[in-house]
């Protein structure tokens, strides 16, 4: 395998604590050094005025393969997940059959390992078919290589469940995912529960829905000691409810998808079908309230949330069509362009967001450059401007509302196990 010296860029590690401009050497496809006059390598790379990180990592991806082929594959999501900066990415249970059986975590390993683009985790079903019934055995999917648990975007309906699929948990050291909605308060939502879906006449998705399953899930972490993750946080309510949960040593990690910090409920007055997700695009204090929990590191994480739709599945009626946006390939400069441009993270705080942390709620051993880990390293140009344009995606879909949106900065190497994956 040939070797890589990167030279003269911004090396920045949060699991290092080290941000300093260095040259960074791969060989044999592991981090060999960090220095100055690390020699010659078989390839250079000039990374003057980029930034040079662990390679970035996304805790919430839906790759549809097996059984919805129409809106997404391995291959092709993997390849989405390269071009927009990740060298991993964790998938969620929602195919079908259901990630419930090992043969099913297995078929996932061996098609990403087919595709060869980026490193694939496998989250397995908390319930078998995601139905909210029975556990799934979890002590066989651990074995089989599933590295948590979640029926997402399904939330964890049962009490009793949730509890037992906790203390199970503990065994394996393996973290529960859940997306925190009470079904009765949100089932027939299209968007957020406000003055605009007052005026729009759409039924809405309260906040209540969210917070009170983020409070119960926060207790029963707190009593069985198991590690909870918890996804898709939307609401100030539930931003409060995590930081005092923190506070009182609770072993919790939270994170927020990209569109929830970007866009507002104003966006419904178009009737967009690409603009609804689950949860639902809040209103400006929400937002407010959730960049206030990234900068006190109330929420760890900021993930793609990436929920490809085919084209026809969304050209319907706002009522009929699904959730979703398809955005792996443009978080990273939704989140430049909209938190550090404006000042509210610095780029140390991003690359933690987006790298570092994911990886350590779901303890993979990535978000790191130190030396002997594996060299999966994104380089990102920080200045760049482009525009989206959701025709040159590599994801099957399309379902996108930031299509034709000027964004600043994105990833313009992305490397992983020493290989040269993208390189603009």
């Amino acid at each position: 395998m040939p070797s890589i010296i990167i030279r003269n860029g911004r090396i920045i590690d949060p699991s290092q604590a080290l941000d300093e401009v260095s040259d960074l050497l791969i060989q044999d496809g592991k981090i060999a050094a960090i220095g100055t006059d690390l020699g010659t390598a078989d390839e250079e790379i000039e990374a003057t005025g980029k930034i040079i990180s662990p390679g970035l990592v996304d805790a919430h991806v839906q790759l549809r393969e097996p059984g919805f082929e129409e809106d997404e594959t391995i291959e092709s999501g993997t390849a989405a997940a390269i071009n927009g900066g990740f060298t991993s990415i964790a998938c969620l249970p929602n195919t079908s059959p259901t990630t419930d059986t090992q043969a099913q975590v297995q078929f996932i390993q061996q098609k990403a390992s087919q595709a060869d683009n980026c490193h694939v985790f496998v989250i397995a079903c908390v319930s078998k078919n995601r139905e909210g019934q029975e556990l799934a055995e979890m002590g066989i999917l651990t074995q089989a290589g599933a590295v948590a648990f979640s029926d997402a975007p399904h939330p964890l309906q049962k009490t009793d469940l949730f509890r037992r699929a906790l203390e199970y948990s503990r065994m394996f050291d393996v973290p529960i995912l859940d997306h925190p909605e009470i079904p009765e308060l949100s089932q027939s939502g299209l968007m957020h529960s406000g003055a605009i879906s007052m005026v729009l006449g759409l039924s809405g998705m309260h906040p209540d829905s969210e917070e009170l399953a983020t409070g119960r899930d926060l207790r029963l972490a707190e009593t069985t000691g198991a590690r909870l993750h918890l996804m898709d946080i939307s609401t100030e309510g539930s931003v409060e409810l995590i930081r005092r949960a923190k506070g009182r040593g609770v072993n919790v990690s939270s994170e927020i998808c990209i569109a929830n910090l970007h866009l507002t409920d104003e966006v419904m007055r178009t009737f967009d079908s690409n603009y609804k997700v689950n949860p639902p695009l809040r209103s400006q204090n929400h937002i407010d309230a959730c960049i206030a929990g990234l900068q006190d590191g109330t929420i760890d994480v900021i993930t793609s949330g990436h929920a490809p739709r085919a084209s026809e599945k969304k050209m319907t009626e706002l009522d009929r069509a699904p959730f979703g946006m398809s955005q792996i390939e443009i978080t990273l400069g939704l989140a430049i362009t909209n938190l550090v441009v404006p000042g509210h993270l610095d780029f140390p705080t991003l690359i933690g967001k987006l790298s570092t942390n994911p990886a350590k709620a779901l303890k993979l051993d990535k978000g790191t450059l130190s030396a002997g880990t594996t060299a999966d390293v994104t380089i990102i140009d920080p200045k760049v401007t482009w525009k989206v344009d959701s025709n040159q995606f590599a994801s099957l879909s399309t379902n996108t509302p930031f299509n034709g949106l000027t964004l600043t900065g994105r990833a313009e190497t992305v490397i992983v196990d020493g290989t040269i994956k993208l390189q603009r």
